[in-house]
């Protein structure tokens, strides 16, 4: 059963749409609201959910970014929107950032069913499983490997010895058919954990795996970019991930975050539906064919990191001060950085955990690192999840006004970083387990 969360600013529209998917007869569990972008944020945070159905026009958050943020978090959500404005450039941000589907209000009830049910058909859409494929016989599963020429020329584009060649590419020749035109490019490497000890494979049991995964992080990226996929000479799977000029206007600053939020669905769905485990690791973007090679040494870099945090999946080059060490650090060197950036977002956090509106992306944003890599960090050296941190804060400084103070409620969520009094009074009862009246009196 999948879980539903509507986001609107009109409490009406919320609790009629929820009746509505309520009473539909689709295969849903919850239907949670929100009243605005930052309270949903929050039950995003906190609760399982499966599909966002949001406004795109409310308060301080606007459901572009909602949906942006949620997917920071949960890069496996889906969205629909729904808009009293047949705008053109608000439908093609939603659909940039993978929304399934962009409705104008006033909604049809039964458009609105039929939107949710597609968008739910899709995620229940079955992949085969890692035994049927192993089972197979030539017969149930044809096999369409990359071509092995173009392979060979695109491996060859990642390597040092490219140089000059990769700058001919616009002149046609052998490298003309590849389909590159960028003029931006990012490089994602991904390995599957197909060692000895993690199964007893064969070589076909290998071959058959590594073709389901090239297949599923094709079937993600063909949603939302322009990729050309291939195995490396040792059976990674790499994608050359490119965009256009005016493409990168757009989105700015956004892409790296939508590559992060890629790399985070790439493992997601590899596990979900092979039940392997993968790492997955991601360059940073540069313009020009040329620099091709340098942004698949960045990925071969980044992939080095795995061999210092094991259980992390998702590794972004620029995660990391690679101009600080000539050679890989020592295990206390890392340690040295990864405690001075917990530390300096632990301060961030308590000299601004009131402040309304406060993102992981923002806290990421003063680090210099990715909201994913951080979030992991905190809760790798300090045992707490960094927005938990945040709500411990607030929590704690909301019960202290409430028990040496006379500020009404309104005033303590305010003071606290809440816009909505009742969404305070909701994180407060699941926090304390009692309403603020009732530990008032």
């Amino acid at each position: 059963m999948f879980n539903i969360l509507v986001v609107d600013d009109e409490p009406l529209i919320c609790k009629g749409l929820a009746g509505l998917l309520s009473a539909s007869g689709l295969d849903i569990g919850q239907v949670y609201t929100a009243g605005s972008g930052h309270e949903a944020l929050d039950i995003v945070r906190m609760e399982e959910v499966d599909l966002l159905v949001t406004d795109i026009q409310m308060g301080e958050m606007n459901g572009i970014e909602l949906m942006h943020q949620a997917k920071i978090i949960k890069p496996w959500v889906q969205t629909i929107i729904i808009s009293a404005h047949e705008t053109f450039q608000y439908a093609q941000s939603a659909i940039r950032l993978g929304a399934k589907d962009y409705l104008l209000k006033p909604l049809n009830s039964e458009q609105f069913l039929d939107s949710v049910g597609s968008v739910l058909l899709k995620m229940d859409k079955r992949i085969p499983q890692v035994n049927e494929l192993l089972t197979a016989t030539q017969e149930d599963f044809r096999m369409e490997e990359p071509e092995p020429r173009k392979n060979e020329l695109l491996n060859r584009l990642l390597s040092e010895e490219a140089g000059h060649e990769s700058r001919d590419l616009e002149t046609g020749g052998e490298y003309g058919e590849l389909g590159l035109k960028g003029p931006y490019f990012a490089v994602m490497k991904m390995r599957l954990d197909l060692s000895p000890g993690s199964a007893p494979y064969t070589d076909r049991d290998r071959r058959l795996l590594r073709y389901a995964s090239l297949n599923i992080v094709k079937e993600l990226l063909d949603q939302e970019w322009d990729a050309l996929l291939f195995y490396s000479p040792d059976d990674d799977i790499h994608a050359i991930i490119q965009w256009s000029e005016a493409a990168n206007v757009e989105t700015g600053e956004n892409k790296l975050s939508q590559l992060e939020m890629a790399g985070r669905s790439v493992y997601h769905h590899i596990r979900k539906y092979l039940k392997l485990e993968c790492t997955v690791a991601i360059s940073q973007i540069l313009k020009g064919i040329p620099f091709l090679s340098v942004l698949g040494r960045q990925a071969d870099k980044a992939m080095l990191w795995s061999r210092h945090y094991p259980d992390y999946h998702v590794f972004y080059y620029g995660d990391f001060n690679w101009h600080n060490y000539a050679e890989d650090p020592s295990a206390e060197e890392l340690s040295t950085q990864s405690n001075r950036i917990v530390e300096s977002t632990r301060r961030y956090i308590e000299e601004n955990y009131n402040q309304k509106g406060l993102t992981i992306h923002e806290v990421a944003k003063k680090n210099h690192v990715s909201p994913n890599y951080l979030s992991y960090l905190f809760k790798k050296i300090t045992g707490h999840n960094l927005w938990e941190y945040v709500i411990k804060l607030r929590m704690e400084e909301s019960r202290h006004l409430l028990q040496n103070t006379d500020l009404r409620r309104y005033e303590i969520a305010e003071r606290v970083g809440y816009e909505s009094p009742e969404h305070f009074s909701k994180i407060f009862k699941k926090y304390f387990g009692v309403s603020p009246s009732e530990m008032k009196k």
